[in-house]
């Protein structure tokens, strides 16, 4: 019975694991980030080269580094639901997200692009600072940076289409209880606001 009861709720649970994985933080930054670069490149090619030093330095290095240490015993899960785990891979990927803001920086990019790998550094920076304190949920940011930097870039009709995403997540975040309430808003209203202070301070409208 007990084991019934056990595969019942892993099954109960199936669709917030599936929203946690495919609505990850690199995913959704990689797919905003190739949007962006295919919107503001003069050709293919150039975007293409673009996509590769955003998608290699800021989101697939740190995965990658995470998954290594996943292996090697040092991280329970790729998604660190342990607070403590999370401060290594927080330093790694702000190393190379400010390597890939350096490289489109000098790389002369539109000020869109550079400004979408500083904001990258930003979340990442702030998302340490509170991890020191405090478990916020890196889910719930990430996804409703990504719907408020849509809205900014091309649009709030683009922007409101994602915008069920982000109680979605959220629900599945406390569903898997990787997160309370009060996580998720927290994580939520961060996400909002920092991309809104990004594009007041660094893009010029």
């Amino acid at each position: 019975m007990r084991a019934y009861r056990t595969t019942l709720a892993e099954s109960d649970s199936a669709w917030a694991r599936l929203v946690s994985d495919l609505v990850s933080p690199p995913v959704v930054w990689m797919l905003l980030g190739i949007a962006i670069a295919f919107r503001f490149a003069e050709s293919g090619s150039q975007a293409l080269l673009w996509v590769t030093i955003y998608v290699v330095l800021i989101c697939v290095l740190p995965v990658i580094y995470i998954v290594w240490n996943v292996r090697r015993g040092k991280i329970t899960d790729i998604h660190m639901k342990e607070r403590r785990q999370r401060l290594r891979p927080f330093l790694f990927s702000i190393m190379c997200s400010a390597l890939g803001w350096v490289v489109l920086t000098l790389m002369n990019t539109p000020q869109i692009i550079s400004a979408f790998a500083l904001f990258s550094l930003l979340q990442l920076g702030v998302l340490m600072v509170i991890t020191l304190v405090w478990q916020i949920s890196i889910h719930a940011m990430s996804i409703t940076g990504v719907v408020v930097a849509t809205g900014a870039i091309f649009g709030l009709p683009q922007a409101l289409v994602l915008v069920p995403l982000v109680p979605l997540v959220g629900m599945a975040r406390i569903k898997l209880h990787r997160h309370t309430l009060s996580q998720v808003l927290a994580g939520t209203l961060v996400g909002a606001l920092l991309p809104l202070l990004l594009f007041i301070l660094f893009v010029p409208n």
